[in-house]
C-alpha cells in the first residue's frame, strides 16, 4: 500500500472515530466516506440512501467483484483517552466499523490509480450491529451480477496481522427472540382468581436444555435468555404478564428455525394450559456467515502470497454478521484479521481499532481483485 494511501485511510479512520452514528442513523459517516472518494478517487458512486457503493469499471466483458465494509458505531461510551477519541457520549467505534471503512476506502485508492483488470465494486453497508443492514444491500448482487463477495472483521485472540478462515459457516446464525405472556391480575391474596404467567414461563425454560441438547442437533444450538420480566413491583397484585427475552443462535440456520419452532411451540402449549395469550417478537436477526470453499481457497492463496500468516479457524465463532446474506445470492467469503492475542476484544471499553490492520486488508483485498 502506498504510503500517501495509508496516511489518507488512517486520517479518515480518525475522522470516523470521532463521529460515530448508530445503526441505520450514519447520515454524517455515509457523507464523510462519500466526500472522501470523490475528492481522493475517479470512481462512480452509487448513492442508495442508507447505504453506498462506488465501482471501477474495466469493462463490460469482465468479472465483476465486490468487497464490502460496514459502518455504524455501537451504543457505549468511549472511556478510553484517544486524540480521536468519540465526540458524542454513548456511542463509539467498539467494533472496529470505522477501520473496515477506512480500510476499503484505501483499498478504492489504490484500485483507482493502479487500475485492475476486473470489476470492483467497494460496497460500504450500514447497521450491521443490528443485523438488518446487509439485507437493504441485497439487491445489489444481482443488479450488477455480482460474481464474488469479500469482507473482513478485525479480531482479538488471534495472533497480530494473522488472517483467520474456515470453509462453511464462519460466523453462527442468531436472532433475539421475545416471548410475551399475558393472563389476568388479582390481587396477591386471591391468587386463584387470577392467571399468572410465572409459572409458564418456569416450564419454558425448563424445556430449554431438551431443545438445545447436542444429542438431538447436528452443530451448536444455543439459547441464552437475557432478561425476564414478570408482573409488577406491588407486593398487593399478583403478576399477570410477563417477557422472556432469549437470544437463540445455531451453526446451522435450519437447526436456528427448528429451535424458534420448538419455542414457539412449547409456549403456545403452555398458554393453551394456563389459559394466557401468547405472542412473538423477533429482533436483531442474523444467518449464518457462510464461507464458499473457492472463495475461501482465494483467501488462502493470497494471504500466503503476501507472505501473511494463515491461521486455520477449527470452528466457527459463536458470534453472528450479516454477511451471510450476501453469500445466499452469491459465492464469497469472510475472513478475520488478528489483532493480537492478549488486545483487548471488540465491544469493550478498552479496545480501539489497529491502524496498521488498514495496509493488511488493503494487501489481502488487493490480491483477490488480482486473481
Amino acid at each position: 500500500m502506498k504510503p500517501q494511501n495509508y496516511e489518507l485511510a488512517k486520517k479518515l479512520r480518525h475522522e470516523l472515530h470521532q463521529h460515530p452514528e448508530l445503526s441505520n442513523e450514519e447520515v454524517w459517516t455515509k457523507q464523510h466516506l462519500m466526500e472522501f472518494l470523490e475528492a481522493n478517487t475517479n470512481l462512480r458512486i452509487v448513492d442508495k440512501g442508507n447505504w453506498f457503493y462506488a465501482i471501477y469499471q474495466a469493462g463490460t466483458d469482465k468479472p465483476n467483484i465486490a468487497f464490502r465494509a460496514d459502518f455504524d458505531a455501537l451504543p457505549m461510551d468511549e472511556v478510553i483517552e484517544l486524540p480521536w477519541a468519540s465526540r458524542f457520549p454513548g456511542k463509539a467505534h467498539k467494533c472496529g466499523h470505522d477501520g473496515h471503512s477506512a480500510t476499503l476506502a484505501g483499498f478504492a485508492l489504490e484500485i483507482d490509480q493502479e487500475g485492475a483488470d476486473k470489476n470492483i465494486f467497494f460496497l460500504f453497508q450500514p447497521a450491521e450491529e443490528t443485523g438488518d443492514g446487509a439485507i437493504q444491500c441485497v439487491e445489489f448482487i444481482k443488479e450488477h451480477n455480482i460474481d464474488e463477495i469479500y469482507a473482513y472483521h478485525n479480531m482479538s485472540g488471534l495472533p497480530y496481522k494473522t488472517v483467520g478462515i474456515i470453509d462453511g459457516t464462519i460466523m453462527c446464525a442468531s436472532k433475539g427472540m421475545t416471548i410475551h405472556l399475558e393472563g389476568a391480575p388479582t390481587h396477591a391474596s386471591q391468587p386463584e382468581k387470577g392467571i399468572n404467567p410465572s409459572f409458564a414461563i418456569g416450564h419454558i425454560l425448563g424445556a430449554i436444555p431438551e431443545l438445545t441438547s447436542p444429542e438431538k442437533n447436528k452443530g451448536l444450538v444455543l439459547c441464552t435468555v437475557v432478561q425476564i420480566d414478570v408482573g409488577e413491583k406491588a407486593f398487593g397484585i399478583a403478576a399477570s404478564k410477563g417477557d422472556l427475552r432469549m437470544t437463540i443462535r445455531a451453526l446451522y440456520e435450519e437447526e436456528l428455525e427448528r429451535l424458534q419452532e420448538n419455542l414457539e411451540n412449547f409456549a403456545k402449549a403452555q398458554a393453551e394450559e394456563f389459559g394466557l395469550k401468547v405472542s412473538f417478537q423477533y429482533n436483531d436477526e442474523f444467518p449464518e456467515t457462510f464461507n464458499h470453499k473457492e472463495s475461501a481457497d482465494k483467501i488462502r492463496l493470497v494471504a500466503k502470497a503476501k507472505g501473511m500468516e494463515l491461521v486455520e479457524i477449527k470452528e466457527a465463532f459463536r458470534g453472528s454478521e450479516d454477511f451471510g446474506h450476501f453469500t445466499k445470492l452469491t459465492k464469497g467469503a469472510y475472513c478475520f484479521i488478528g489483532n493480537g492475542e492478549d488486545y483487548p476484544h471488540v465491544h469493550t471499553h478498552k479496545y480501539d481499532f489497529r491502524d496498521e490492520l488498514i495496509e493488511s486488508g488493503v494487501e489481502l483485498f488487493k490480491g483477490l481483485a488480482s486473481l
